[in-house]
């Protein structure tokens, strides 16, 4: 049996769009709010705090960007003040307009349910983030995914 930290979340996509649009997708508020938050502080700065919001959920958080390489990688710590996680995106040009991304989250807390249930939220949540910015960045169009998620009514 393999003996390896399986405490980890991981969606990927492909995205066939150029890795410097995709890149700028995740690090500019003004492309990130077509298909995830409604509104950021402004852009990803290394060893800067951004303030991220779902303004449909009424919910905020601070995310501080730890690494920011261009059209390579960005990787953020977020969550609440105890119980932080690590989230990474790498970005891997195919060609000059295809662009495969990664996203893993990491570092979650808590007894064994607990940490199944985070990292079944946080697959669920970015798989629909890269398939909104798939949807946006290809087609221009707002596909609500992040909205859907959790209808009024239902949450």
């Amino acid at each position: 049996m393999k003996t390896e930290n399986n405490k980890y979340a991981k969606a990927e996509m492909l995205i066939r769009k150029p890795v410097s649009e995709v890149f700028q997708a995740f690090i500019n508020p003004e492309i990130t709010r077509k298909f995830w938050f409604t509104k950021g502080s402004g852009k990803l700065e290394e060893n800067q705090k951004t303030e991220w919001t779902w303004e449909m959920y009424g919910f905020s958080l601070s995310v501080t960007t730890l690494v920011l390489q261009e059209n390579k990688k960005i990787v953020i710590e977020w969550g609440n003040p105890d119980e932080t996680t690590l989230v990474e995106w790498t970005f891997t040009p195919l060609n000059e307009n295809e662009t495969f991304v990664s996203i893993t989250n990491s570092g979650f807390h808590g007894d064994s349910d607990k940490i199944i249930d985070q990292v079944r939220n946080s697959t669920e949540g970015f798989t629909l983030v890269l398939a909104g910015a798939k949807a946006y960045l290809e087609h221009q169009l707002q596909l609500n995914l992040v909205l859907d998620r959790f209808p009024k009514g239902l949450a």
